[in-house]
């Protein structure tokens, strides 16, 4: 097997999964129980929550785990708009940025909200400028996300959130692609709300987090209930995904530059390597190290995705929440439908060696002389 969709979603280390499994079969009582085995479950929530806001660069008291990274991007939006709701009824995003984000505020639109769509250029990359110029007196929140999924382009967040430092608009960043991939903290980054995920990072599924702090105030619950999460998100706590996501974070934060090193390797020699396959094009520019667009024009993604994975060669065509549909970001980019429809994201781990990535451009070659393109 040659995994090779990263973006979508990471493989559990044993260590990570030997913790969760531990802490279910031995440290399964309540948090909110009065007697020890409650008491030392508390503890590791506090633990793991203080593991996590130590990575993502802030007070553990400003940090909230959550159930997913969608639950956080939604979250942020409604919170800072009740926050915001005598500022104004007018949201800043962009084109690109996940589903999460982008049908949460159109359903809003739906509720009277007034948004402000800023687009990419032809390489994927937005500027600052673009969202001054979208800026109004009523603007009530600004929602850039810090690493495009699909290109892995790193948008201009610290300097959106300088534009901001003396306005009332509050600035939230989707960084579930960029946390422990690309160096920030919070307070460097400047964003009143930041949505993290676990499974990104070699966590589990079902967890993530919510930083908020800087003009985030007075935040409005997820949900009512018994006052878990300092009230702002109740339900028992998830206790092993808690356990599961801090160890991930210590695992990547141990070994952080040997990560960091690896991935911009990979990255280089799957460029190195892709561009031997004559008509190949590289989509959008990239800064992060683990995400790759690439581009058969006139050979369609869907076909190369399958075909690939029937040899076991794992990639995807744009985010996994597409599941076929065209790619909004490629359309936004104003990219051709030749190339727009023959995208496919590349994605690396920690775990990806060069084998991997010979495999992938072999049978990418070997796609390409089998097959006639569409017209």
């Amino acid at each position: 097997m040659h995994y090779l969709d990263h973006a979508a979603t990471t493989p559990v280390s044993r260590e990570t999964a030997e913790v969760m499994v531990r802490v279910m079969t031995e440290e399964y009582g309540n948090p909110s129980a009065q007697y020890e085995l409650g008491r030392r479950a508390k503890t590791l929530v506090d633990q793991c929550r203080k593991t996590v806001a130590g990575a993502l660069g802030c007070r553990p008291e400003q940090f909230t785990f959550t159930s997913c990274g969608t639950e956080g991007d939604n979250w942020a939006i409604r919170a800072a708009l009740h926050q915001n709701r005598r500022v104004g009824r007018h949201i800043v995003t962009t084109a690109v940025e996940h589903s999460a984000v982008l049908r949460c505020v159109k359903h809003l639109e739906q509720e009277g909200y007034s948004v402000t769509y800023v687009k990419p250029d032809s390489a994927g990359r937005i500027s600052t400028g673009q969202i001054a110029a979208a800026l109004r007196e009523d603007t009530a929140l600004v929602s850039v996300m810090l690493v495009n999924n699909e290109t892995g382009v790193r948008f201009p967040v610290e300097e959106i959130g300088g534009l901001l430092k003396d306005r009332a608009a509050l600035l939230h960043t989707d960084a579930v692609q960029g946390f422990l991939k690309v160096p920030f903290t919070a307070e460097k980054l400047g964003a009143d709300y930041i949505t993290i995920s676990a499974h990104k990072i070699g966590g589990p599924k079902g967890i993530g987090g919510q930083y908020a702090g800087g003009k985030a105030k007075n935040i409005l619950p997820v949900l009512y209930g018994g006052g878990q999460e300092s009230g702002l998100r109740p339900g028992t706590e998830a206790t092993a995904q808690m356990a599961g996501f801090a160890k991930a974070v210590e695992l990547r934060i141990g070994n952080r530059e040997e990560v960091a090193r690896r991935l911009a390797d990979c990255r280089a020699y799957a460029v190195e390597r892709l561009a031997e396959i004559e008509g190949l094009v590289f989509v959008g520019a990239g800064d992060a190290p683990h995400i790759l667009s690439i581009s058969l024009p006139g050979y369609p993604s869907q076909n190369i995705v399958g075909e690939l994975g029937e040899q076991g060669i794992y990639i995807s065509a744009g985010s996994a929440c597409h599941r076929g549909k065209a790619s909004h970001v490629l359309t936004a980019m104003g990219l051709d439908k030749r190339t727009a429809a023959g995208t496919v994201r590349v994605s690396f781990g920690p775990e990806t060696v060069r084998e991997d990535i010979d495999a992938l451009v072999k049978a990418l070659g070997e796609h390409k002389r089998k097959r006639f393109p569409m017209l």
